[in-house]
């Protein structure tokens, strides 16, 4: 799927914060980001940007539930265009599938999607940010599909399924509202069975999807359209490295370029390869040593070093001091 570099806010960001009730400003102000944001006519946020103000919102929150407060507060009325897109959907599984569709539109998220003859899983993935996620985020995600459905047909429709990384404080709350057990995973998830993910939408509006989709894929395309080649061959970068591939030819490859026009269109942004690779071999190098317990010898494997001595050379280089040293500075 491609992805896009920015992305813009919605203005009923603030009626869903003061329904929540979230204090914008302080929830800026934790974020670090201007206080004045939301005075502005249109609102772009990086993913790292969009990751930092969740995580202003959920400081602010000062002890609120806030997926299960969002699912006492969501309404149709609240909803932005891709999402009353994925609503005026005939059900689940169409509204999944423009949700997917849509997602560059809402924020820094990928969706993926199995649909069966038994169940349909939503399963969802962030990028562009690579410190621990707000807890409440994933959460978040989940209520919003559940509750998605519930609002749409208007029946009591629970998962049978709900996957999230850490389990919630309050964990009898959240198996009350979804009606399942939650399970620790690596991706967040949640899963329906495919008779109710193909229950009738009530709210399914066929006119009104004809009215607006077409302004929606436009805007998708001028979004992807945006993103500079810079960003792009960090993103394939973010997920190649791991997998042992940080080679030019094949992140041109996956650009359907030729390794001598991905040289050429990076020297036109003022780039070349080998600075944009270090760049997020830093980023994740700084992910590792300070979120993980990895050793240093896999975290060099996994940043694409042939010998742990070159990861060390190399982060010595960057930032002047060994990832041995850096581990110890950040326990203490």
């Amino acid at each position: 799927m491609k992805r896009a570099s920015k992305f813009l806010i919605p203005p009923n960001w603030q009626v869903l914060l003061n329904d929540l009730e979230i204090n914008l400003e302080e929830a800026l102000a934790y974020a670090q980001l201007p206080s004045g944001l939301f005075s502005q006519d249109k609102i772009y946020l990086t993913p790292a940007q969009y990751f930092q103000l969740w995580q202003g919102i959920e400081t602010a929150a000062n002890g609120i539930e806030l997926p299960l407060k969002l699912a006492e507060v969501m309404t149709i009325e609240s909803f932005d265009v891709p999402i009353f897109a994925a609503i005026c959907s005939p059900n689940l599984n169409a509204a999944l599938a423009r949700l997917q569709q849509y997602k560059p539109l809402i924020g820094p998220m990928e969706l993926a999607l199995e649909i069966t003859n038994t169940h349909t899983k939503a399963q969802v993935s962030c990028y562009g940010f690579i410190d621990t996620l707000p807890k409440c985020y994933s959460l978040a995600e989940l209520v919003f599909f559940t509750q998605l459905t519930r609002l749409a047909t208007r029946k009591q429709i629970n998962p049978v399924t709900v996957i999230v990384p850490e389990l919630p404080e309050k964990l009898m709350e959240y198996e009350t509202y979804f009606g399942c057990p939650l399970k620790v995973g690596n991706t967040p998830s949640v899963t329906f069975l495919a008779e109710d993910a193909k229950a009738p939408f009530l709210t399914s509006n066929q006119v009104m999807l004809s009215c607006f989709e077409g302004d929606l894929k436009r805007k998708l395309q001028d979004v992807i359209s945006e993103q500079s080649l810079t960003d792009k061959v960090s993103s394939i970068l973010f997920k190649s490295l791991p997998q042992g591939q940080s080679n030019i030819e094949h992140v041109a490859s996956e650009l359907a370029l030729s390794k001598r026009s991905l040289q050429r269109k990076l020297t036109a942004e003022k780039q070349n390869y080998q600075k944009v690779l270090q760049q997020v071999r830093e980023d994740l190098a700084q992910h590792y040593l300070m979120q993980t317990e990895l050793p240093i010898i896999e975290i060099a494997f996994l940043l694409g070093f042939s010998e742990t001595n070159s990861f060390v050379r190399a982060y010595s280089s960057w930032t002047g001091v060994s990832p041995a040293h850096k581990r110890i500075q950040v326990k203490h």
